[in-house]
């Protein structure tokens, strides 16, 4: 069972927007994550021990969240909502909770526009608010005469392949199901697309593998594809990066002394992977002609 917790606040103004998820405010109903993928950057944090166990509902954030928009609404401060970044809104326990879906009407009645980033089937349910939402929030003011949605719905995957997906994220659900879910989003006429971050070196990055997945999104029809590379924390045992090298040297042995190498002086690749994966995709993304950003129609 999840722990509840009290919190302080749970609306977080950004310092500045992000341009690839356009996050001038940021919500998590949940903390921790009970998907537990081995790669998920909140490892190596004091958040990262034991995420599932760790998993916490903020029971008391519909009551804060109301009065921090009620706030920002009287100062006209509208700006798009990032559902989530550092935990699924749409975890297994929100079906228990509806915290997100709570978080959503008062979001729609202070009329602020929304990005949902997820691995869940379960945002299909809130479908129907998020129809009200695109129809009723008010845009920032800076992006008014631009005529961008104002819902977004992404759907964040590592690999297409439903047995890698068990390895590198056990709990979450399956990628073929999360192809299914994005699917429904696009014939709902949402402005959908798909978050590939973090790609894994040699084995969801490979030509083969990216010209497959972009086939594969094009063929349904996503408005934008995000590709990024990986970044690996900490030196604990439930950190990001030694549970990524031990599910290496166990599921890709032959792959394990290549890791080593990536990620033996800190969290990021060397820049001459970094600038060979950034040409990769950018090549592929023009191949396909999908949009790279949620600012280009």
């Amino acid at each position: 069972m999840p722990n509840e917790i009290l919190v302080k606040t749970v609306l977080n103004k950004t310092k500045r927007r992000d341009p690839w998820f356009l996050d001038d405010y940021t919500i998590n109903p949940y903390s921790a994550c009970s998907f537990n993928c081995l790669y998920c950057y909140i490892r190596g944090s004091k958040y990262g021990e034991h995420m599932e166990e760790r998993l916490a509902v903020k029971i008391n954030a519909l009551e804060i969240l109301e009065k921090q928009l009620a706030a920002r609404a009287k100062k006209n401060q509208y700006g798009y909502i990032v559902l989530s970044s550092a935990t699924d809104p749409y975890l297994h326990v929100e079906s228990k909770y509806g915290l997100t879906r709570k978080l959503l009407e008062t979001i729609h009645r202070y009329k602020f526009p929304v990005h949902i980033i997820t691995k869940s089937e379960l945002v299909t349910r809130d479908f129907d608010l998020l129809e009200k939402i695109r129809k009723d929030a008010i845009l920032p003011a800076d992006l008014e005469t631009t005529g961008i949605d104002k819902v977004f719905i992404t759907f964040s995957f590592s690999t297409l392949d439903d047995q890698v997906g068990k390895i590198f994220e056990p709990g979450a659900p399956a990628p073929t199901k999360r192809l299914g879910t994005l699917k429904q989003a696009l014939n709902n006429t949402f402005h959908s697309g798909v978050s590939l971050m973090p790609l894994l070196p040699y084995i969801t990055d490979t030509e083969e593998q990216l010209l497959n997945m972009f086939r594969t999104l094009q063929q349904l029809g996503v408005r934008y594809i995000f590709p990024a590379s990986i970044t690996l924390f900490g030196v604990g045992p439930h950190d990001s990066k030694p549970l990524m090298l031990t599910a290496i040297k166990k599921h890709y042995p032959h792959l394990e002394e290549k890791y080593k190498k990536l990620f033996a002086y800190g969290t990021q690749t060397p820049s001459w992977y970094r600038n060979a994966f950034n040409a990769k995709v950018r090549r592929i993304s023009e191949q396909y002609g999908i949009k790279n950003s949620l600012l280009e129609g």
